[in-house]
Parts: C-alpha cells; sequence; structure tokens
C-alpha cells in the first residue's frame, strides 16, 4: 500500500479520526452528520476500533469525575459493554452503540464541567 495518508494503514489511528468526528458532529447537535461518520464503516472490526477510541476517552473521563459520579459512569460503562456485545456481528447494530458511546462520552464531559463550576 503506497498511500500517503498515515491512517490507511492504521486503523487505531483511523478509529480515533472517526470517534473524533463523531464526538464534533454530535457536540454540534449534528445527529444526521454524527450517523454519516459511521454510515460507510460497514466492517465489524472497523466499528471496534471506533469504540475503542470512545471507550478509552469515556474512561479517562470518568476517572475524573467525583466519586459518585464516577461509580454510575462505570455502571453505564458496563450497560454500553452489554449493548456492543449484544451487538458482536452486526454493523447496523454496532453503529447503535457507538453512537450511544459517544453520548455517554459527551454527557461525561458535561458532568466534569458541572463539578469544575461547582469547585469553583
Amino acid at each position: 500500500m503506497t498511500s500517503s495518508d498515515p491512517t490507511a494503514a492504521d486503523p487505531t489511528a483511523l478509529g480515533r479520526e472517526r470517534a473524533a468526528a463523531l464526538l464534533d458532529r454530535l457536540e454540534a447537535g449534528d445527529g444526521p452528520g454524527a450517523d454519516a461518520v459511521l454510515a460507510d464503516v460497514t466492517e465489524v472490526r472497523d466499528l471496534v476500533y471506533v469504540g475503542a477510541a470512545l471507550t478509552s476517552l469515556a474512561r479517562a473521563e470518568g476517572r475524573s469525575l467525583p466519586p459518585a459520579q464516577r461509580a454510575q459512569a462505570n455502571t453505564r460503562q458496563l450497560n454500553l459493554g452489554a449493548v456492543r456485545d449484544a451487538a458482536r456481528n452486526d454493523p447496523a447494530a454496532l453503529r447503535v452503540w457507538l453512537r450511544r458511546s459517544a453520548e455517554e462520552l459527551l454527557l461525561l464531559r458535561g458532568l466534569r464541567a458541572a463539578a469544575d463550576a461547582i469547585a469553583g
């Protein structure tokens, strides 16, 4: 492969890139655009790399929350894991899981911002 695109050969980097694009669209309130980010991703493997990027970010964000919110975030991550496991080989269902995972990450960021505002 002689592509000048460094993400072409690195599925992890492409997963992070897609995760960032998904988050950007959702944060901007562009639901159809968020769906479009994942619409052309048909391989389960590629969807899983997006999920790995989102999960990594969510776990990092969750660790910065106050203890009670962190516990709730951990429970929601476990629930999202069950959704992922149920969708294991179904690209359409995995896209639903990714959308929910991205929305959860934005929720965590909002909780962190609220905790920071209260702390002063």
